[in-house]
């Protein structure tokens, strides 16, 4: 429905003060609307703070300065894969230094970023010297922001073997690592790994120990910190964001377990012949009743079923397509004669169904199936045979589990569907206030950043989103305000007269305004309007429309004034009945 610019002009001229109820009513959205957009502006200029590098030492803590491509090689060795497969894999994914290209929460503040998708990636930073973790407790921490987020890929870490060919060689996944830690996620796996390598002391060969009950990956797009914590007494820590996620022990949380068994089963030891294992057997003694008919069918014919009478048998459930055309290519020498292609009849559509009709099936309440004894308990049952257990001769006493064989460099070996994995503020060493301190100074504050950055991006956003139609004030919008609010009028007095002038009170009065108006038009009184024959002719047919909804509004008001006075006069009788009982 389209209204003139006259009409909305004159109808501005009343609703203008009738809107303020309206937007003082609303006054609370408005507000935070307000607020919000005062917030997301702002949101462009929050004051963010300036990397300052923290004088922290360790061991090993990388911030990437500068100078970071003194300390990492990228590798652009090949991967080492099956030997099934002929496939080769070169390590050709970029590696760059750079700030936040999402929710940066500190200026100047840069990372090592893994830049492209679906390429395999390799980069290392041997240690100045070894770690030796033996009698002290190893502390593993760094960020990691996923500015795509995650789908599939990996964020984690390898602390790599010190041997000597760390030095010579590139690293690639044939590197030996000790300690794998850090958020992987693809398909059905969604875990914060901690992976270690264990050497058996009885047949000297290195085995892969994986943490159960591993926690799932934070999945954003902003900085998260991971902090793995092992201690010499065998417990280990998980946390993420500093909130401990997992808590357990190297001998009682990892598969498969590092003590092997003491007892093992005899390999030697074999089920006798005689050996009777079932619990249940057939009863001997019972019979088969002699009323029981194993030939009785499971369902039956519905007797009791009757044909519909719109059944159309003599139609068939498929008919040629009517609308089908031989081909004009279609030599019938050649391919034969012409056939349309079937169609479902229409007709069995409309019906209960076409062709012949032919009764529904039931459960016969007759059927019992084939016979069979019932099973009772086995009179010579032995239970479930088991081999004997003998000494586990690979068996040992594992102890200083956590004294880790020592560390000399860190690698990062990565494929992921998605690009832009940010790592930075990376601790490894022997401190836990230290890796605490490097929270509070650097995760800490770069996250409270990020968060403030989010929130005024999402109020922004709300501010900005277009309100749906109806929601719009008199002093956001006038031409809107007044087209909604009419159109709505209009609609309910076309099914309610009554209803339209409670709903929308102001343009049942506006409606008499725009009669003058509009009569003054046609008698002069604006100017020379008048003497133009179309503007006249569509004055008084806006006249007349005007002048039926001013009528309906007014006997919907005179009506409603009756029936509010009806219901008094009813509810003043029954008072004053009841009193005089």
């Amino acid at each position: 429905m389209r209204f003139s610019p006259a009409f909305i002009a004159a109808a501005a001229a009343y609703l203008a003060p009738l809107a303020t109820a309206d937007d003082s009513s609303s006054s609370s959205s408005s507000s935070s609307s307000a607020s919000a957009t005062s917030s997301a502006s702002s949101s462009e200029g929050l004051s963010k703070p300036t990397f300052t590098p923290l004088p922290i030492n360790a061991p090993f803590f990388e911030q990437f300065t500068d100078d970071w491509d003194t300390r990492w090689k990228p590798s652009h060795a090949k991967k080492e894969t099956d030997q099934d497969t002929d496939e080769e894999w070169a390590y050709v994914g970029n590696w760059e230094v750079e700030e936040p290209v999402v929710l940066k929460g500190i200026e100047e503040d840069k990372g090592l970023v893994l830049k492209d998708k679906a390429a395999h990636h390799a980069i290392s930073s041997i240690f100045p010297k070894k770690i030796d973790n033996k009698g002290k407790t190893l502390v593993v921490q760094y960020e990691t922001k996923l500015q795509d987020e995650l789908q599939c890929g990996g964020a984690y870490m390898k602390l790599l073997k010190d041997t000597k060919a760390l030095k010579q060689e590139e690293f690639s996944n044939a590197s030996p690592y000790v300690i794998m830690f850090g958020p992987d996620k693809c398909g059905t796996t969604n875990k914060v790994h901690f992976i270690f390598k264990h050497k058996n002391p009885k047949t000297g060969e290195y085995e892969e120990k994986h943490m159960t009950g591993a926690p799932s990956i934070v999945n954003d797009k902003l900085s998260h910190l991971y902090t793995l914590v092992v201690k010499p007494d065998n417990s280990f820590e998980v946390q993420i964001d500093g909130v401990s996620k997992k808590n357990g022990t190297l001998l009682d949380d990892f598969s498969p377990s590092v003590m092997p068994p003491k007892e093992i089963d005899d390999p030697k030891d074999k089920k006798p012949d005689d050996w009777v294992d079932e619990a249940k057997i057939p009863d001997p003694e019972a019979k088969k009743p002699e009323d029981w008919d194993e030939d009785a069918p499971y369902e039956i014919p519905d007797e009791e079923a009757e044909k519909p009478d719109d059944w159309l048998d003599d139609e068939p459930q498929m008919i040629d397509d009517p609308e089908a055309e031989k081909p004009e290519d279609w030599d019938d020498e050649e391919d034969g004669d012409w056939q349309p292609p079937k169609v479902p009849n229409p007709k069995c559509q409309e019906a209960s169904g076409c062709g012949e009709w032919k009764r529904p099936t039931k459960k016969n309440p007759d059927y019992k199936g084939k016979w069979s004894p019932p099973m009772i308990d086995n009179p010579a049952y032995q239970g479930v045979w088991k081999p004997r257990k003998i000494k586990n001769p690979d068996f040992f006493e594992a102890k200083d589990v956590s004294a880790f064989e020592p560390i000399g460099a860190l690698g990062i070996e990565l494929w992921s569907m998605q690009a832009n994995i940010l790592f930075d503020n990376i601790y490894i060493g022997h401190s836990i206030d230290d890796a605490t301190k490097i929270k509070e100074e650097t995760w800490d504050i770069k996250s409270a950043s990020e968060k403030a950055e989010q929130a005024a991006n999402q109020k922004k956003a709300e501010a900005e989103k277009p309100k749906p139609a109806g929601e719009s004030t008199f002093t956001e919008d006038p031409v809107s305000y007044i087209r909604d609010k009419t159109t709505l009028f209009l609609d309910l007095v076309q099914q309610d007269p009554l209803v339209a002038v409670r709903t929308v009170p102001e343009v049942a009065g506006a409606a008499g305004v725009l009669l003058v108006t509009i009569l003054a038009i046609l008698f002069g009184g604006i100017g020379g309007a008048a003497k133009n024959p179309q503007v006249q002719e569509k004055a008084r047919q806006a006249a007349d429309k005007a002048s039926d909804a001013k009528d309906k509004a007014a006997d919907a008001a005179s009506s409603g004034v009756e029936k509010t006075k009806e219901e008094v006069n009813k509810r003043t009788t029954r008072s004053s009945a009841a009193a005089e009982q």
